[in-house]
């Protein structure tokens, strides 16, 4: 058989926000993906605010935390959807990208539980999913943190990417509206992938 080149991966860059630190005794208020190719082109963008879980209440030192931060409160709570819509609406954008789906988050194991949560909550996919399901919603996932500390050499016990030059990030500011620090976070990853180490 002839050789196919690969198909350029399409890096799923997402930003959540929490009203508390637990999935499911919290919620999940808004969260924004960014579609990119790894030199940064940007193709898509998805941005939902959700409604609160069921049974769920805010943590009230987060809800003080947000006090403090009155526009990104607004952005995440302002007119919510349904979640089992938001998470369908959410799957499709992703089968339509076209090509493997790589999910790319700053650090994985906060915003990567959250949504793996929510999609085995509320779809038949996962996003930490095991071989043994055949049917994957994305090839790969990737933590943003872990990576920039390789790339740059961070001690991976201290290392956190808000350490890195700000032009790193695009300028975008880390807003905690999900649609900014999403943006921010794929502009870095282009940034660290232009920068990584060569073969040979």
């Amino acid at each position: 058989m002839p050789d196919v080149p690969p198909v350029p991966a399409v890096y799923v860059v997402t930003d959540i926000e929490l009203d508390g630190p637990w999935p499911g005794a919290n919620s999940m208020r808004s969260f924004a993906s960014v579609a990119v190719r790894g030199d940064g082109r940007l193709l898509a963008t998805f941005e939902a605010v959700l409604e609160p879980l069921a049974g769920s209440a805010p943590s009230p030192e987060t809800l003080a935390w947000f006090e403090t931060q009155g526009e990104a409160w607004a952005a995440a709570t302002t007119d919510p959807r349904p979640v089992p819509q938001v998470l369908a609406d959410w799957v499709a954008w992703i089968r339509a990208l076209g090509a493997p789906a790589v999910f790319v988050s700053a650090p994985m194991a906060l915003d990567g539980v959250w949504i793996d949560y929510y999609l085995r909550r509320f779809t038949a996919y996962g996003l930490l999913q095991g071989p043994y399901e055949a049917d994957r919603l994305f090839a790969r996932h990737l933590c943003l943190n872990s990576y920039a500390a390789g790339v740059v050499g961070g001690h991976p016990a201290t290392f956190t990417v808000h350490d890195l030059p700000a032009e790193w990030f695009g300028d975008v500011p880390h807003s905690h509206r999900a649609l900014d620090d999403a943006l921010g976070y794929a502009h870095l990853l282009a940034t660290l992938l232009a920068r990584r180490p060569q073969p040979g």
